[in-house]
């Protein structure tokens, strides 16, 4: 995957279309100064974390029941959303949802569980805000439209409306595991891909004011 090359300079993110503004998240005209150095997408993401940056929300998708494999693999996934300080939305419950959350609220980031039911005790120890919607599976409509990037770690029936969802409102979403290589979805060597990818999609959604 190509990836195209920001520069940093005193906290702000410039491009081929100008300066980030990390707030309405959107291209001013400006130049890199000199001093400016290049960075991945990645990176430059991880810069916004330290500024006053509108914290848009990414989410991680995946079965309530799975394998120790892909706990571990959702928890670094997790891991790597927090470290970019970033707000992660999942299902709230269990399996890759405890997992991702697991990972990213230990890594600094917020974590947000839109739950099922009525109760927001229902939450697992990890999500930080719990948002009972009493939606029941129509909650994955929210979470994949609510997301500006969509991480699917395996796959369930569940998990693959919050994909369908996803692509029909024409959202990155970005596979791993045994998640289902449907048309649209794009497929990561592994947790740092993801995240690389994750990344790359977030600030190209910046839109040219």
């Amino acid at each position: 995957m190509t990836q195209p090359i920001y520069r940093l300079a005193d906290g702000t993110v410039y491009g081929v279309n100008g300066r980030l503004d990390p707030w309405d998240w959107s291209w001013k005209p400006a130049a890199a100064p000199e001093s400016a150095r290049e960075a991945t997408a990645r990176q430059a993401i991880a810069q916004l974390a330290a500024t006053a940056a509108r914290r848009i929300p990414v989410g991680v998708i995946g079965p309530r029941e799975c394998d120790a494999e892909k706990l571990a693999l959702a928890e670094q996934v997790g891991a790597g959303i927090g470290a970019l300080g970033l707000t992660m939305i999942c299902g709230g419950r269990t399996g890759v949802m405890a997992a991702a959350a697991k990972g990213c609220r230990a890594a600094g980031g917020l974590t947000v569980g839109l739950l099922p039911g009525h109760d927001w005790r229902e939450a697992n120890d990890d999500i930080m805000l719990p948002i009972a919607t009493g939606f029941s599976e129509a909650r994955n409509m929210i979470i994949a439209k609510s997301c500006a990037v969509l991480v699917a770690v395996g796959g369930s029936y569940g998990t693959l409306s919050e994909i369908a969802y996803g692509l029909h409102f024409s959202k990155p979403v970005i596979v791993l595991g045994d998640a289902p290589d449907i048309e649209g979805t794009e497929r990561a060597n592994g947790a740092d891909d993801a995240i690389e990818r994750l990344s790359s999609h977030l600030i190209a959604s910046a839109i040219l004011s």
